[in-house]
């Protein structure tokens, strides 16, 4: 997480754009990535095994595409059973960060350790019925916590607003712990959506429909970060 001043000097957190690929036209990948590779901070991507979720995506030689063609941060959302199962081959094929489900990591502790031993950044992720209060003792390990906004599974949901009152603790738990820690939250995002979860204290915003659905995908993930900004 950083910080940026406004003029005023009151500090406000560094808003980024996650364009989530499960959105993506896999008919013309390349040309998607390109669309949106000066809007984005990151680049989401939804890796689902049809058991956790009832849907299966990408597998390593899609990611390892991806990341041929581009040098965006590559984060994976491994929304698996196992998730501590392929971590060599993630770090083999590319990517940045791993956010693995807190409902099925049965030791959070050790399942960071692993992942930074194949120089992976972690991250913690809850279904919309799961507590915050399950990440919280291991809020320290994490690069990210990943707070859905929706049930996991699939793209072109609707946001579902009681979970801002998760984000609101995250964030409270961060500033008190002094820690860098960013604030992810993913699902049924748009402009209108995006402020309400950086109010509430996100700083990581994952768009899939929003910008891939969009004509001008970039103009849309410019449209996202303008529309957090405080006035």
């Amino acid at each position: 997480m950083s910080l940026v001043s406004k003029e005023s000097g009151e500090d406000m957190l560094e808003v980024k754009i996650a364009p989530s690929l499960l959105a993506a036209d896999f008919s013309c990948l390349e040309e998607e990535i390109a669309r949106v590779q000066n809007a984005a901070d990151w680049l989401h991507i939804d890796v689902m095994d049809g058991h956790f979720v009832p849907n299966i995506t990408f597998g390593f030689p899609i990611i390892r595409t991806i990341r041929s063609l581009t040098d965006l941060y590559l984060d994976c959302h491994l929304m698996t059973t196992n998730p501590e199962a392929f971590l060599g081959e993630f770090a083999e094929a590319g990517a940045n960060l791993v956010t693995m489900h807190v409902e099925v990591v049965s030791d959070p502790a050790l399942a960071a350790k692993r992942v930074r031993e194949h120089g992976l950044d972690f991250g913690l992720v809850c279904k919309p019925a799961t507590p915050i209060s399950v990440i919280g003792p291991f809020l320290e390990l994490c690069d990210v916590v990943l707070i859905m906004s929706v049930e996991p599974g699939f793209g072109g949901q609707r946001f579902m607003p009681e979970v801002l009152s998760k984000v609101r603790t995250a964030r409270e738990w961060v500033e008190e712990r002094g820690l860098g820690t960013d604030i992810q939250v993913d699902g049924g995002i748009s402009p209108e959506t995006a402020r309400l979860a950086i109010e509430a204290g996100a700083n990581v915003l994952v768009a899939g429909t929003a910008i891939f659905g969009a004509d001008d995908p970039a103009t849309a993930a410019a449209e996202l970060r303008r529309a957090t900004e405080k006035t």
